[in-house]
């Protein structure tokens, strides 16, 4: 995969090849979206509304943040929420619960994340409706629940849908999957409540879409992994040789970010929900190794005291809390 993203931001020759099997992905995404649509395929209501964040590109593109940043604006105005996820990455199938203590490996790196912030309750499935109703069956008092990273799994009916978009990388060439890295086309941004442009610029004028809010990633303090009571700030850094390792859809982003701070790193870029091992953070010349949340939950088992994580956090528009507040605010609570 990571050989055909160089080809996602332009047009090279070897579009020769993945052009055709990108027409095919287009026409078996539309006719299975059509297929829901007319109810030949059937879509599973829960009776509490669902509020789907995701995106429609391959990769990171801060859904993550976004849904945890919406869980506490449900909690603020007075809702019960509860997550659930795939648990990409993860070795778990069933329906589950995910608790702080539980292991990457497992339950995936971005649902373990989520339970560690202990807002609401997580659950992952590959099954989303059987993980959404085993959440509810758990949880009695969930009355709003938030799908991560799940614009594309139609067999969950949802009321209010949520699109993040990279505002750097944006939709690279623009051409659906293999040819492109769009899951689906520009035009289902029409369809969804809202777009949510992660820092860059917003460049979607004119595109049609029905609401545009901003969101940066935003954080200070630094945690050793080892010890998370002992924090630092980049000032801390100064004059150490820092290395950087980032296991996320965009490390660029992050790697940006700490240069933002005046810190100079070695950067160490890693596929997508990268399988950490011990050799990963076994980086002699290096005084302290930086990290993200995501890589974080996976290195905790064998972090020594170098190992430092960002803890991130989403600033968006607050307009978009009310936005969606509105969606749901016909529901009154009816699962309380």
């Amino acid at each position: 995969m990571a050989r055909i993203e160089r080809h996602w931001y332009g047009i090279t020759p070897l579009h020769l090849i993945l052009l055709p099997a990108s027409l095919l992905f287009g026409l078996i995404a539309a006719a299975r979206r059509a297929l829901y649509r007319a109810g030949i395929f059937r879509s599973e209501k829960l009776p509490v509304p669902v509020i789907v964040v995701g995106n429609i590109t391959v990769g990171g593109s801060g859904k993550t943040p976004l849904a945890l940043w919406l869980v506490q604006q449900l909690l603020d105005a007075g809702w019960h929420p509860g997550v659930i996820s795939r648990g990409y990455g993860g070795s778990a199938t069933a329906p589950r619960s995910v608790s702080a203590l539980d292991s990457a490996a497992e339950v995936g790196d971005e649902p373990l994340l989520m339970a560690q912030r202990a807002l609401c309750p997580v659950w992952i499935g590959r099954d989303r409706p059987a993980a959404a109703r085993a959440l509810l069956n758990a949880h009695p008092g969930c009355d709003v629940v938030i799908s991560d990273d799940g614009l594309q799994h139609y067999r969950l009916r949802r009321d209010v849908e949520l699109a993040v978009v990279d505002g750097h990388r944006r939709f690279g060439n623009g051409l659906l999957l293999p040819a492109g890295p769009l899951r689906e086309p520009l035009s289902r941004l029409k369809t969804v409540d809202a777009v949510v442009v992660n820092g860059g610029a917003d460049e979607s004028q004119g595109a049609g879409v029905r609401g545009k809010f901003d969101m940066q990633l935003h954080g200070e303090n630094f945690h050793n992994l080892l010890n998370p009571h002992n924090i630092a700030h980049a000032s801390n850094f100064s004059g150490m040789r820092v290395h950087a390792l980032a296991g996320i859809g965009h490390p660029e982003r992050f790697f940006k970010y700490l240069e933002s701070q005046g810190l100079a790193i070695v950067r160490h870029p890693l596929p997508d929900h990268h399988r950490y091992t011990v050799t990963d953070i076994t980086i002699e010349d290096a005084d302290a190794i930086l990290m993200t949340e995501k890589d974080a939950v996976k290195c905790a088992p064998f972090a020594t005291e170098k190992c430092w994580v960002l803890r991130v956090d989403a600033q968006v528009d607050p307009a978009l809390a009310q936005h969606v507040l509105g969606k749901i605010a016909k529901y009154g609570h009816q699962a309380a």
